[in-house]
């Protein structure tokens, strides 16, 4: 069962990390960040209200107030998380943009310690400034004036990675009151109803009578519903501290995608930057979860 588990996990960060270089080759073809955003996430929003009438009985159960609330705020979260990241994506690439999204863990420690949930400790303060090191080998801070930095691709990468610090805080407080699919499924519903506000709507229609729906749709699909599912499906069979770490692989997997397929090009310094991102969230993951 472990061993499922764990196979989930990394099969739904696979499918996280392609669908950030499937965003790649939309916006290469000219399709606005925020519209794909909100094919992801909508999409994803019809595979989890089918998963739910499938299986009625994953639906509200326990505190109703509160796991609505959680539910929104996590939606937030997932507003930004995609949104921001796509957005990083156009400007700085998907290696960088992925890489900067997973500082996420580091958002959560400075925000517990902000509002003295949890103190400070050695290590967890000598992390935070790797992690800052890291971030200057990436995006060449430490050679480049600031008037030469991608400031919305560097910006929007790290807000995403706070948006997805977010969702991970009001997503596991939702879950203490209710089922992870109507959490998700709410989650998404406000994604889908707010990011509507914001979009270009010309546009949405006109993804609907393009070549490129079919891609739109498996983004959602393989983005935001596969993947969630067998993540939670992951989470019933693993602990959170292995899943947290196995997640890594999505980054791993977008970089890759946009290696190879997107042809980005990353120099000795950056792959070290990433490197030491990756690994020291890594090691701070696992160390706050045991």
């Amino acid at each position: 069962m472990h061993l499922f588990g764990v196979g989930f996990v990394i099969i739904a960060a696979v499918l996280w990390g392609v669908s950030g270089g499937l965003a790649g080759i939309l916006m290469e073809k000219g399709w606005d960040p925020l519209v794909i955003s909100f094919f992801r996430g909508s999409v994803g929003l019809v595979c989890i209200l089918l998963w739910l009438v499938v299986h009625p009985k994953e639906k509200l159960e326990g505190n109703r107030s509160k796991t609505i609330v959680w539910s929104i705020l996590a939606g937030i979260g997932v507003i930004g998380n995609f949104s921001f990241y796509f957005v990083s994506i156009s400007e700085s690439g998907v290696a960088v943009a992925s890489t900067l999204m997973y500082t996420a863990p580091i958002f959560v420690f400075l925000i517990s310690f902000l509002f003295r949930m949890e103190r400070a400790t050695p290590f967890k303060l000598i992390s935070l400034i790797v992690v800052l090191g890291g971030i200057s080998l990436l995006t060449n801070v430490y050679e480049a004036g600031v008037g030469s930095l991608n400031i919305l691709g560097i910006s929007s990468g790290l807000l995403s990675g706070l948006s997805y610090a977010l969702f991970i805080f009001s997503f596991k407080k939702a879950s203490e009151f209710g089922r992870p699919p109507f959490v998700l499924s709410t989650a998404f519903a406000t994604f889908t109803i707010v990011l509507l506000v914001f979009i270009d709507h010309k546009e949405v229609i006109s993804v609907l009578y393009s070549q490129d729906l079919v891609w739109f749709v498996i983004l959602g699909i393989i983005g935001a519903g596969i993947s969630f599912f067998l993540y939670i499906e992951g989470l019933k069979k693993t602990s959170a501290s292995v899943a947290s770490i196995i997640a890594m692989v999505e980054p791993v997997t977008a970089s890759l995608f946009g290696l190879v397929i997107l042809g980005e090009v990353l120099t000795l310094i950056q792959s070290i930057g990433i490197g030491i991102i990756l690994i020291t969230i890594t090691l701070l993951s696992s160390k706050q979860k045991n």
